[in-house]
């Protein structure tokens, strides 16, 4: 090995390399004799712990490269990474001891490692024991580093938490959200909370609801038309993810084992096709064809450059479905609904729940979810009072005040008076930057602040806390646990273009971890 603990000799600003442009780099320091050293992470906040690892993990070999894991792929909760990714490659850049830079173009350093191939793979004492890693992600990079004939080396030096740091010395959030979640550190510790969504993985859960595919349609704006009075646009591309009941179902098999869904699709899909593409394997769905009818899908048209949304398209047949229908949707879910636990029902409004249907998971449900959604489709026809009982209800503050069509009532008045009109002791209230309100019977009402420090999208995010926060209901976890866990499963969302991701353990395990640090 060929060692070094010599200051580089290359300016900060040519240290910073693309991955291809550093991968040839590399490739003929190794030929030359070099020992290569790689260290990967997020380096958000460079403390002592990161100068003094960096330090001798440079000692290790000739030439020691820092790679970062991008923005888009920080998985340390709400408001991080606190730099950019370009901030923070420049900040290790200026470590002396650091010869080259780059910013990673994957989730993780996997990649990475095959590409560039080090002799050293060198990471922090606290990694010496894979079990300790919540994303497993470390076992992977072991096994790349031997694929390449590396080895791996672990520094033993003091250790900091950047996100204690920053939770103790940067203000993230609003001064209120800060005090309320100080409040919770007091009374949980981040493995108290864990637990709680931890007790939920054998929960059978069913899923009953509308199956939608949202499409996001990026173009750039041209100008008017010559020889019509609209806006022209020329198209760029078009991203398409599983939303409504689909995206519901994929959150729950991220925190539980054992999920099903009945719903419909319509032509030119078939039940099989359908259920490979848009869903995991782990669920269970029961997918019925209306042959007079479309899938439904929700067509975004949003401006390339500042990512507004223009306008959105409806694919969607008749609202009423039909009694040959009815009867198929009917008969499969008396079938299979006493094999769950919990049933979950997301009813966008678009026809699906028939009283017919409604009176049938009222009566058969072991524990009953419900969310009636208002949207462009429905507006004013779809109220939570079509339903006559439940054991726990998620609904937005606009859509309560449908309910009662009143805008000077407050929320825990409406709460109060729906939970005796719909036979119902346990709700979340959402109101999106204002945060949400909890309410169980047995011991009132919690409200819990909003998480969000940038908002991309915000549809997605109300199915993402539904999944999230019946789980916790059903569990009978406490209110300011369901709060808490509710509002970083909606700050998460809401930070991503629709459902562009799933809510999975690890990862909000992940924050949780990082927020209560």
């Amino acid at each position: 090995m060929n060692s070094k603990s010599k200051i580089s000799s290359i300016a900060p600003s040519d240290k910073l390399l693309a991955m291809s442009d550093l991968s040839k780099v590399i490739q003929k320091a190794k030929e030359d004799g070099n020992t290569i050293v790689l260290c990967h992470g997020v380096f958000d906040i460079v403390h002592p712990g990161h100068i003094k690892h960096l330090g001798k993990a440079s000692e290790q070999g000739a030439i020691l490269i820092v790679t970062l894991t991008p923005d888009g792929f920080v998985n340390k909760g709400v408001g991080r990474p606190v730099f950019t990714s370009q901030l923070r490659a420049e900040n290790i850049a200026a470590l002396a001891f650091v010869d080259y830079v780059a910013i990673n173009e994957w989730p993780t350093a996997i990649e990475t490692i095959k590409l560039l191939m080090p002799n050293i793979y060198v990471k922090g004492i606290e990694y010496a024991d894979s079990k300790s890693d919540l994303t497993g992600n470390i076992i992977d990079e072991l096994e790349a580093v031997d694929q390449v004939g590396g080895e791996v080396f672990y520094t033993e030096e003091i250790t900091f938490s950047s996100s204690n740091i920053i939770n103790n010395h940067i203000d993230i959030f609003s001064p209120e959200t800060e005090e309320w979640v100080k409040v919770i550190r007091k009374k949980y510790s981040a493995q108290n909370v864990i637990d709680y969504f931890d007790n939920v993985s054998e929960l059978k859960v069913l899923v009953l609801g509308e199956v939608i595919v949202d499409e996001y349609v990026f173009c750039d704006g041209l100008g008017k038309s010559s020889k019509d009075p609209i806006l022209a646009f020329r198209y760029d591309n078009m991203q398409s993810y599983a939303g409504g009941s689909l995206a519901i179902a994929k959150h729950l098999a991220g925190m539980t084992n054992h999920v099903g869904l009945v719903s419909f699709i319509g032509n030119p899909d078939t039940p099989k096709q359908f259920g490979k593409k848009w869903l995991a394997p782990s669920i269970k769905h029961h997918l019925i064809l209306q042959e007079e009818e479309p899938t439904i899908h929700k067509r975004r048209f949003i401006d390339l450059n500042s990512g507004s949304k223009l306008f959105e398209l409806y694919i969607i047949g008749n609202s009423k479905i039909t009694d040959k229908d009815e009867v198929r949707f009917i008969q499969t879910l008396d079938q299979v609904i006493g094999d769950y636990d919990v049933v979950i029902v997301a009813d966008y409004g678009h026809g699906m729940m028939s009283p017919t249907t409604v009176d049938l998971v009222a009566e058969k449900s072991k524990f009953l979810v419900v969310n009636t959604q208002v949207n462009a489709g429905n507006r004013g026809f779809n109220t939570i009072s079509k339903y006559p009982r439940a054991d726990y209800v998620s609904i937005t503050g606009n859509e309560l005040e449908l309910e009662f069509r009143s805008r000077s009532m407050t929320i825990p008045e409406m709460v109060e008076q729906l939970s005796t009109r719909i036979d119902c002791s346990h709700f979340t209230v959402t109101m999106g930057k204002e945060g949400s309100i909890h309410y169980n019977a047995n011991t009132g009402f919690v409200e819990a602040p909003a998480f969000a420090v940038r908002v991309i999208d915000r549809v997605g995010a109300g199915d993402a806390v539904l999944a999230v926060s019946s789980l916790l209901a059903a569990t009978e976890a406490p209110e300011e646990i369901l709060g808490l866990v509710s509002n970083l499963v909606g700050a998460q969302m809401v930070a991503k273009l629709g459902n562009q991701h799933s809510i999975d353990r690890d990862t909000l395990a992940k924050h949780i971890t990082t927020l209560l640090n």
